[in-house]
């Protein structure tokens, strides 16, 4: 059975009647005509399956099912009202858009959300996790912000912390000089990737790629089951793993800048999260 719906421009009509005990008067008082308002409460009679008014010496007044919607049409109108100026009041949502690596994205970021959600609940951020090397150039058409990844000394934007790339495998993982190196690293355009080859390149270390994906997770889970090594950072090494080094064969690696890029112009809230941001991930010890 279909529920009738109780459209509030006719419990005005209807209430404004019910009050002035004329549709003459209520007309007046919704600048109306008589006509329209008598149609009103005929189609709201019509939803309900009920009379709601009736003649009598003191004029038009509700009948029994009259009386008791009274009380239902303010309540209903007044709930109207209040969700209307609620909704209104509402300051508008800032949306901020950031680009950051997986690592940082699935490690670093989010206690630094956390805490920056409690001062600011009317921000929402929109995070985007994954190879950095391109997102700069997409600051204020993609992003308001980019966390990114660069060769040490090397790119725009403002230093944050340095990162050591380290080797890192499961800690029972013993690979030989003789064995042909699996490595589980991540797709082309990480530097990462970019070296973890050109170091055992060099070192003229035989090694093939075993596993690739975007995600951090991922390589972690696939290292930590002793499948193939990785390359990580230092900082934030997974718990999982253990670092590598010369004893184990290894070549050393290059360190990282992690930098942020502000897109022009930003908006009051999305300084705050980049000053939020860079305030939580430097560490002025490791910088030098």
């Amino acid at each position: 059975m279909t529920v009738p719906d109780l459209d509030p421009d006719l419990l005005r009509a209807f209430l404004a009647v019910a009050e002035h005990r004329s549709f003459t008067r209520a007309a007046d008082q919704l600048n109306r005509t008589q006509s329209a308002v008598s149609v009103q409460v005929r189609r709201l009679e019509e939803r309900l399956g009920a009379k709601l008014f009736q003649r009598n010496r003191a004029g038009i007044v509700p009948t029994a099912a009259g009386d008791e919607l009274r009380a239902y049409a303010r309540r209903i109108l007044a709930l109207h009202a209040e969700a209307i100026g609620a909704l209104r009041a509402r300051k508008p949502e800032a949306v901020i858009r950031l680009g950051v690596m997986d690592d940082y994205g699935t490690i670093v970021i989010p206690p630094l959300l956390a805490s920056f959600a409690r001062e600011h609940p009317a921000v929402r951020v929109e995070i985007e996790t994954g190879l950095t090397a391109t997102m700069p150039a997409r600051l204020g058409e993609a992003y308001d912000l980019v966390i990114a990844m660069h060769p040490q000394g090397r790119g725009d934007g403002e230093l944050l912390r340095r990162e050591q790339a380290v080797w890192a495998a499961a800690a029972a993982c013993r690979a030989t000089a003789e064995d042909t190196l699996p490595v589980a690293l991540y797709p082309p355009g990480c530097l990462f990737r970019q070296w973890a080859a050109d170091a055992l390149d060099r070192a003229g270390r035989r090694w093939r790629l075993a596993f690739v994906s975007r995600t951090l997770a991922a390589v972690e889970s696939i290292a930590a089951e002793g499948l193939a090594i990785t390359v990580v950072k230092a900082g934030i090494l997974p718990p999982r793993l253990r670092a590598l080094g010369a004893r184990d064969g290894l070549p050393p690696l290059p360190a990282a800048d992690i930098r942020i890029h502000r897109a022009r112009n930003l908006p009051r809230p999305a300084a705050r999260l980049a000053d939020h941001l860079q305030r939580g991930i430097s560490e002025p010890a490791i910088l030098s």
